[in-house]
C-alpha cells in the first residue's frame, strides 16, 4: 500500500463533523455528521469492491471474501466522537483498516479466511449516555428494549433518532450468528496515554482494559432566590455537588484509581436562582474490581454525608458498567510474534483505562487491540494527535497482522 492511500482517506474524513469554533468533533450517533461518516465508510467499501452491509444494530461492515464464511478476521473501530473530541479516537482504526486491506492486496496476499472492516455505531455514548451501544447490542450485553428507551438531552429516544436516520429500531438485538463466524477481532486505536511516547516503539499491543463505569448523582435541593435567601436558610445542591467533585478526586488519588465528573446539568439553571437539582455524572476506573467498588462507595458516602449537612437529598444510579477485560492471551501473543519477529518480547504490551468495542466483544470471541503512539497522551480533546510516520507504522503493523492471521 502507498502511504498516500491512508492520508488521502484521512483528509477526506477530516472535515466531517468538525466544529469550527472549538476545532473538535461532534460526530454524535444518528445525527447528520454520523450519517456523513457512514456515507464515507460505504463509499470506501464500494470503491474497493468490498461487499457492504449494515447489520441489525446499525453497525457497518465491508467484506473481502464471503460474509457468510467462517473464522473471519475483522478489524476496525468507530467513527463517532465525544463532545469536541479529537480526530484520531476511533477514525484512526477505521481508516487504517481500509488502508491495511489495500496493503494486503498490494502484497499479492491471498486470504484463506474472510476479512472485514467494521464501523461500530455509537461507541462513545456522547448522545444517549451509554458507551458501545452497537457492540453491546450485537453481543447481547444490552437489551433491545433498554436500547430503544435511551434518551438524549432533548428527550429524543434512540428509537426515534434511528428512524429519522433511516434505520429500523425494531431490528435491534443480539447477533450471535454473525459473531460466531468471526475468528478474531483486532482493533487499532490511538494510544490514550503516554506509555509509548518515550519509547522507540510506534505500535504496542493491549493486555487488558480496567473495569469502569458511569454513575449518575442526583442532588435534590430547594430552589430559591439568590438575592433574598440567607445562606443559613439554603438547601443548595450545588454546594453538595462541588464537595463531591473534590471528594472524588481525593478518593481516587488515594486508591490509585481514576474518578471524573465531566458532565453536569442544573435546574432551573438561572444566574440568580439557587438550584433545585444538580445532576452530575461520575466516570470511574481502576485496575481491579475491588478498588473500583471501594472508590465509588467512598464517593457516594462523601456525597451523602455532605448532603445531610446541606439539607440536600442524594440519589445515585449506576448507568453502565464494564468489568475488567483480559484480552485473549493466545491472540495477543500471536500479534506480538507477528510484530516482533524473532523478538516478540520487545513489543510493548500495556493495559488501558479506556473502554472499547474490542472489550465488549472479548466475551464473545477472541479480541485484541493495538495502539499507535500518541506524543502528548492527550485524548478526547482537539489536541489529540499522532505523527504521520507513526500512523503509517500503524497501517503497516495492521497489514502484517491481517496477513499473519488471514493468510495462513
Amino acid at each position: 500500500m502507498s502511504p498516500a492511500g491512508f492520508h488521502e482517506m484521512w483528509r477526506d474524513l477530516l472535515p466531517v463533523g468538525r466544529d469550527t469554533s472549538s476545532g473538535g468533533y461532534r460526530r454524535y450517533a444518528w445525527t447528520g455528521a454520523d450519517t456523513d461518516c457512514r456515507a464515507w465508510f460505504r463509499a470506501q467499501a464500494e470503491d474497493r469492491g468490498l461487499r457492504y452491509e449494515t447489520d441489525r444494530n446499525g453497525n457497518q461492515w465491508a467484506w473481502l471474501g464471503d460474509p457468510n464464511g467462517q473464522d473471519a478476521v475483522v478489524t476496525g473501530s468507530h467513527l463517532d466522537s465525544v463532545p469536541d473530541g479529537g480526530a484520531f479516537d476511533g477514525p484512526l482504526g477505521v481508516v487504517s483498516a481500509f488502508a491495511a486491506v489495500d496493503g494486503l492486496l498490494a502484497r499479492g496476499a491471498r486470504p484463506t479466511r474472510p476479512v472485514a472492516v467494521v464501523n461500530f455505531g455509537d461507541e462513545e455514548g456522547a448522545r444517549f449516555g451509554l458507551a458501545c451501544v452497537g457492540s453491546r447490542l450485537s453481543a447481547g450485553r444490552l437489551t433491545p428494549e433498554d436500547a430503544r428507551r435511551l434518551t438524549d438531552a432533548d428527550g429524543t429516544t434512540l428509537a426515534t433518532a434511528m428512524e429519522r436516520a433511516g434505520h429500523d429500531p425494531a431490528t435491534l438485538g443480539p447477533d450471535p450468528e454473525r459473531l460466531a463466524r468471526i475468528g478474531a477481532f483486532v482493533e487499532l486505536h490511538v494510544e490514550q496515554g503516554r506509555a509509548l511516547a518515550d519509547t522507540d516503539h510506534a505500535v504496542g499491543v493491549a493486555s487488558a482494559i480496567w473495569p469502569h463505569g458511569r454513575w449518575r448523582f442526583d442532588f435534590h435541593g430547594e430552589a430559591n432566590h439568590a438575592g433574598t435567601t440567607r445562606l443559613a436558610d439554603r438547601h443548595d445542591p450545588m454546594l453538595t455537588y462541588a464537595n463531591t467533585v473534590l471528594a472524588a478526586r481525593k478518593k481516587a488519588r488515594l486508591a490509585g484509581a481514576l474518578a471524573t465528573f465531566g458532565k453536569v446539568g442544573v435546574e432551573p439553571n438561572g444566574v440568580n436562582a439557587i438550584p433545585s437539582l444538580v445532576r452530575g455524572w461520575l466516570d470511574s476506573r481502576a485496575a481491579d474490581q475491588e478498588t473500583l467498588d471501594r472508590v465509588v462507595a467512598e464517593i457516594r458516602a462523601a456525597a451523602e454525608d455532605r448532603g445531610d449537612r446541606d439539607g440536600v437529598r442524594v440519589e445515585v444510579t449506576r448507568e453502565s458498567f464494564t468489568p475488567v477485560v483480559e484480552f485473549d492471551t493466545a491472540l495477543r501473543d500471536r500479534l506480538a510474534a507477528i510484530l516482533g519477529g524473532d523478538r516478540p518480547q520487545e513489543v510493548p504490551v500495556l493495559p488501558t483505562g479506556a473502554g472499547h468495542d474490542a472489550g465488549i466483544l472479548s466475551s464473545e470471541l477472541p479480541s485484541a487491540m493495538m495502539y499507535v503512539r500518541n506524543p502528548t497522551g492527550v485524548s478526547h480533546s482537539p489536541a489529540e494527535s499522532a505523527d504521520e510516520d507513526d500512523c503509517t507504522a500503524g497501517v503497516t503493523a495492521l497489514t502484517e497482522v491481517l496477513e499473519g492471521l488471514a493468510c495462513r
